[in-house]
């Protein structure tokens, strides 16, 4: 009896000191990264939960390894991503939302014990935008309006980097889709790849620029007035953050499910380039932006 008691008290304390395990929080290290790392991390501190800051870890993959590695314990990653570590990235699943994070939800589980947490209602891709006056003027409100300008010899001059404009998920992808070409003298290509820079250029019309490759939820697209061109064709896979957990991580922690599926639900494209906003063209601290995020939606205190 003794014996059996001792037992069950070992196994509670054993319980006891594992679930209060800090949870290693990584990010990438771009700005938006920055931000829903912190919106993660703030979470967790306020529900009682112990945390280690890896946040602005690095790209894609060097978090993604760390998180497979078990270096990490959770960290915001997007939908559409998955169809490229699953080599998916045909699959048609991944340009529609819903399925986009049901199946990656479903492949990382079965492959990889990660959990996916509901993802937010923004979807970061690759875009066009072009300045608001131009939009205007040639009634410019998707791809397809895009195509039809470029088509009748509209005065079109578009920046983007390399990437964009050579990436077959990128420009290829949406002369394809939509039936125009970009001749070379249309194109203003830019070293790097630098959102802030091409938003800029076309928003200011540098160098006749009216046009600019953009991600949707960039912070600079809330204070230039630039177009973003909606894509009715689904070209672009569904990019919606989420956090990831590993599955062992998330069951010492089963309550934090909630609130940070809370966190990121009024994540909103509008709101997020407003959050990206201050973090990439104000300079604010990605913790200050995210801690005034989440007491404003009274999700902390």
């Amino acid at each position: 009896m003794r014996r059996r008691l001792a037992a069950v008290l070992l196994a509670l304390i054993v319980c006891t000191v594992h679930a209060q395990e800090p949870l290693r929080v990584g990010s990438k290290a771009d700005n938006e990264g920055a931000l829903l790392g912190q919106v993660v991390l703030q979470v967790l501190r306020h529900h009682g939960v112990p945390v280690v800051d890896r946040t602005q870890l690095g790209p894609t993959s060097i978090v993604r390894r760390a998180l497979l590695n078990g270096d990490l314990d959770v960290y915001p990653e997007y939908t559409g991503n998955a169809a490229f570590f699953f080599h998916r990235e045909s699959d048609p699943a991944f340009r529609d939302a819903a399925k986009a994070y049901a199946l990656a939800a479903s492949l990382d589980h079965s492959a990889n014990h990660l959990v996916w947490l509901a993802p937010a209602p923004a979807d970061n891709h690759w875009a066009i935008g072009v300045r608001g006056d131009v939009a205007t003027r040639e009634s410019l409100r998707t791809l397809r309006d895009f195509a039809r300008w470029v088509n009748r010899g509209g005065n079109v001059l578009l920046a983007g980097s390399a990437e964009f404009v050579e990436s077959d998920a990128a420009l290829p992808a949406f002369q394809s889709a939509y039936g125009f070409n970009l001749r070379g003298d249309q194109l203003l290509v830019l070293a790097g790849g630098d959102t802030s820079a091409t938003i800029k250029a076309a928003a200011e019309g540098i160098s006749g620029v009216n046009a600019s490759m953009v991600y949707s939820t960039d912070g600079a697209i809330a204070i230039t007035g630039l177009v973003v061109l909606d894509d009715p064709a689904h070209v672009e896979l569904a990019y919606q953050p989420a956090a990831v957990f590993r599955e062992e991580a998330l069951q010492r922690y089963p309550a934090v499910r909630a609130p940070l599926e809370a966190a990121f639900r009024p994540l909103t494209v509008d709101m997020l380039r407003r959050l990206n906003a201050r973090t990439q063209i104000d300079g604010e601290d990605a913790a200050k932006v995210a801690a005034d995020y989440l007491r404003a939606e009274g999700l902390v205190r």
